[in-house]
Order: structure tokens, then sequence, then C-alpha cells
């Protein structure tokens, strides 16, 4: 017996479609006047040497940066000989004695894993996890961001904060859960770029299959912070698709925060489903082009598109905080709203 489609769920499903691919051509339209947006070709590079277990030990730390800056400098050596100059001068920049990595990895993009500030005495710790478009050529507004949410951890933002926007749970901009501005100390930023991120602009960067594949990778990571430094308070911070990685990441992991901004979704229909006793927040700016987007999940013959609903939608359940005017790529700009309550919670949460 042929079962008839319904026309009413017919045309629901067609609808959800239809708002999923005007979502891309708006994404499109919007990222894509916006220089080197498109992910490169990957740039060869000597699969990594095995990297020893986490150790929060200053000796076994400067093992671990030593070998990563080991691995960073024969990608670069590969780089210049097969003519990739712009990457071979990225690495020659990241190779400074200076900067420390606990993983480097240059092929496909590249993944990286740089610490800003001192694990060994660390007793709060902020893994920021970025989104699409994002590789090794492309690295520097990254790091950028993380340099300065290190500085507003270390010195704590001027003046105590912005006001709250008004919206359900916000707590973190107007002082109410950090402590009203008090240096935190003891603070750490993890970058973590230990994925393939997708390009902006690919059909990748439209359902959670790239997450799927990084949730592991990014959970390993977090339970070695947490045997290296079990007192830590850890903050998953997540731009962008990085919210989808956290997202698939987050069910049982021992952190305090799961903080989601400028997300087009996280994989899930609300808070709940991320099956975590993490705190989490959510904040979109103003200006960002991801607010347009349709925020849901439609199951098709060959996979999954969408991203899942809005963080911070009221039904989602998150705690929204204050981000204030800007763009997608503004949240951790210097003095905005969103970098000073993304600190507050970081710090007290």
């Amino acid at each position: 017996m042929i079962m008839p489609i319904h026309p009413r769920r017919s045309r629901a499903r067609a609808g959800r479609v239809r708002r999923l691919l005007l979502g891309a051509l708006v994404g499109g339209a919007v990222v894509g006047p916006m220089a080197g947006v498109v992910r490169p070709g990957a740039v060869p590079a000597p699969v990594p040497a095995p990297v020893p277990p986490l150790d929060a030990s200053p000796a076994a730390l400067a093992a671990r940066y030593g070998a990563a800056r080991a691995e960073i400098l024969a990608a670069g050596r590969a780089a210049a000989r097969l003519g990739h100059h712009r990457r071979a001068s990225r690495l020659r920049e990241m190779a400074d004695p200076a900067r420390r990595f606990l993983s480097f990895d240059g092929r496909d993009g590249g993944r990286a894993v740089e610490v800003f500030g001192e694990p060994a005495t660390a007793r709060r710790i902020a893994v920021l996890v970025p989104g699409a478009g994002v590789d090794l050529d492309r690295y520097g507004p990254l790091r950028g961001g993380a340099l300065r949410l290190q500085d507003a951890l270390d010195n704590g933002p001027p003046g105590g904060g912005p006001p709250g926007d008004g919206t359900a749970g916000d707590r973190a901009a107007s002082g109410g859960a950090a402590g009203g501005g008090a240096a935190s100390g003891g603070a750490v930023v993890v970058v973590w770029l230990g994925y393939a991120a997708p390009s902006s602009l690919s059909l990748w960067a439209l359902g959670p299959s790239r997450a799927d594949e990084a949730a592991p990778a990014l959970r390993a990571f977090v339970r070695e912070l947490r045997a290296a430094r079990p007192g830590a308070r850890i903050s998953l911070l997540c731009h962008s698709y990085g919210s989808v990685v956290c997202g698939r990441a987050a069910p049982g992991l021992e952190v305090a925060a799961l903080v989601l901004f400028g997300s087009p979704g996280a994989g899930v229909p609300d808070a709940a489903a991320l099956r975590t006793r993490a705190a989490v927040w959510a904040g979109r700016t103003s200006g960002d082009w991801v607010g347009v987007l349709p925020h849901l999940s439609v199951e098709l013959p060959f996979g999954t598109a969408g991203l899942g609903a809005d963080p911070v939608a009221p039904g989602f359940g998150a705690r929204v905080f204050a981000a204030g005017g800007g763009g997608h790529g503004d949240y951790l700009a210097a003095g905005s709203t969103a970098l000073a309550s993304i600190a507050r919670i970081v710090s007290d949460g």
C-alpha cells in the first residue's frame, strides 16, 4: 500500500529547504565581497610527529613548544621549496621563538594550537574555537583577538565594563556575575585551530559534517587540559561555525562555560540538547549578518542541512550577554562590549 504524502507537511518541508537555500545565498552575498575568504588549495607539509600527553610542568611545556616549533619550521621549508611563498612567510612568523604552540600540523589548510599566558599556573583557561574561513594564511585576526582577550583577562575591562542590553539572563555585561571588572589573574587563552575549518562559501559551512569530524579532537584536547590543570576553570569560546564544533563536542565535557557568539547555530534545537552542565551563553552584535540567516536544520537524503536553532532566541535557553554593535568579526575587537562581556564570563561566569 502506498501511503499518501500529506500536502501540508510536504509544503512545510519545501519551505524549510527554500529558507535554507535563501540563507546560503544571503550569506554568500554578504561574505563574498570580503577579501580572501575562500579557502585556498591545501599546501603540502610533512606529517607531524606524535606529541606526548599534555603536562603542565614548565619543563614538559617547554619540550612541547619546542617540538611544535620544529614542525612549523619543517612546514615552512616545504612551503618555500614548493613555491608557496605566502604560506612560507606566515610560518616564519609563527616560528618566532617568543610564540608558544602546543601542536602544529601544516597539512590541509593547517591546524595549530597556540597558548597565550602561562598554563603551568593557570586558574582560568579560555579555549577559543574559530569558525569557517580560518586557516594558517588567515590566522592573524584570530591571534589578534586572542591577545586582546588575554589583555582584558589580565587587566580587567576599563571602567568596570558596559551596561547590560536588557535581555533576559544578561548578567555578564552588567558586572553582576564577574565581580565588577576586577582583573582575573592566572588566565590563559588557547587558540584551538584543531580542525580543517570549511570555507565560508562552501557547502561544508551549511551543515554539521565538518563539526562532526572536529568534535573528537576538541573533546580530547579539553580533557588533556583538565588532566593537566584539574583545578582550573575552563571555558569554551565558540565563534561562528566554531559553535557547531563546540555543540558537537559538548555532551559530558567538563567545562564551566560554553560561550556561543556570532553563531549560526550549535547543531541542536536548544541548550538542553547540548547535554552539558556548563553554563551556556550566547551573544550577537547588532551588525552581524548571521542574524539574517534561517536558523533551522533539515534532514535530507545526503545528510543534514542547516545548523540548528538560533542560540540567542529566547526559546533556545542560553543566557544572553550584551554584545553591542559591530559586525561578524568584531566580537574580540578592542574596547568592544562583546569583548568585555566574554572576559567577564571567562573570569567568573
